[in-house]
């Protein structure tokens, strides 16, 4: 009769599947005559991790060192002013209020001057301080103050600037050169160049 053989291969597979998929209890049990065991270790879709490789030791020879410390040399200091220049050592430029007088330097040594200035006119006061070149105008013209022509300008405190104008009348901030002077300043200052103005 078939349905007893059924029952007997039905019987027998699932005997497999015990065997195959039991716990720690049916495992140490001996499989079923004619049940299909496993010879190797079920597969884990679980990924593997791998071990982070821990921070890499770098040992610096004493002779490397040394080499790159001839390499890596501080810069030299500024040079002082040269005698009479009442400003501090790097200026590129020297304003002395009291005086009236301007100089324009260059690697510590004198280009110009000193050369006459006038500068601000009370309530507009040019102001002493370290400052830098900002920006240069060739033509510049004032619109604060009804488009004034002010050739040369080298700006270096906001507003305030080098340029060319009278050396008898009084600014509204700004350091008036003669024409020659003012084309110096303008040809021998550079953005960021260091402006000093002192009382």
């Amino acid at each position: 009769m078939r349905v007893p053989t059924l029952v007997v291969v039905l019987a027998a597979a699932g005997a497999g599947l015990l065997a195959a998929c039991g716990t720690a209890d049916n495992a140490s049990k001996p499989p079923l005559p004619g049940t299909p065991t496993e010879t190797t270790a079920p597969t884990t879709t679980e990924p593997t991790q791998q071990a982070k490789p821990g921070p890499t030791k770098i040992r610096v020879l004493p002779d490397i060192v040394e080499a790159n410390a001839k390499i890596v040399k501080k810069a030299p200091p500024p040079p002082p002013p040269p005698k009479g220049v009442p400003c501090g050592p790097g200026t590129d430029a020297c304003v002395d209020l009291s005086a009236n007088q301007a100089w324009l330097l260059a690697g510590g040594k004198v280009a110009m001057g000193p050369v006459p200035i006038t500068h601000g006119r009370p309530g507009h006061e040019t102001p002493p301080g370290t400052f830098h070149v900002q920006y240069k105008d060739i033509d510049h013209l004032s619109r604060e103050f009804d488009m004034a022509p002010m050739p040369y300008s080298v700006f270096f405190n906001g507003g305030i600037a080098f340029h060319e104008g009278s050396l008898y009348d009084l600014s509204h901030g700004c350091v008036h050169l003669s024409n020659s002077a003012a084309q110096a300043f303008y040809n021998g200052l550079a953005v960021g160049d260091v402006v000093q103005v002192v009382p």
